[in-house]
């Protein structure tokens, strides 16, 4: 398996929120078109009840990288941060560093995924890709 790109598409606190969905909506977007992926892997929304505030904005964020794939025509295959974590590191409740170091042996990488968002999205792509039996539908 082969990184071909990797970041983080990033917002300012801020922007008001319609103009950081469309940030987050244009980025995908552009990511969509220059490299025409099968499937999109997408984290399920995990939160904490005492913080109801942030998983309503992951659920706007969510919300318009569902819609910038399916516009695209491209599949989206939500998995839990569990599993992920499970499938990468053998452990649930994996730490964000244990999730970097294990994404980057796994993927022969020189350099440490960096931020930790990088390499949450890898361990989305390496569980997303051992789940369709290392074959793009």
């Amino acid at each position: 398996m082969l990184v071909l790109a990797s970041g983080v598409v990033a917002t300012a606190r801020d922007l008001a929120l319609d103009a950081r969905v469309q940030l987050i909506y244009d980025g995908v977007d552009r990511l969509l078109a220059e490299h025409a992926p099968a499937v999109l892997v997408l984290e399920d929304l995990y939160t904490e009840y005492r913080f109801p505030r942030t998983a309503l904005l992951m659920a706007h964020a969510r919300g318009v990288i569902c819609l910038a794939a399916r516009q695209r025509n491209v599949a989206v295959l939500p998995l839990a941060p569990a599993e992920v974590k499970r499938a990468v590191a053998a452990n649930g409740a994996a730490s964000k560093e244990q999730m970097q170091r294990c994404v980057q042996r796994m993927l022969g990488l020189r350099d440490l995924p960096t931020p930790s968002h990088v390499a949450d999205a890898l361990a989305l792509a390496l569980t997303g890709f051992s789940r369709l039996g290392g074959r793009i539908q």
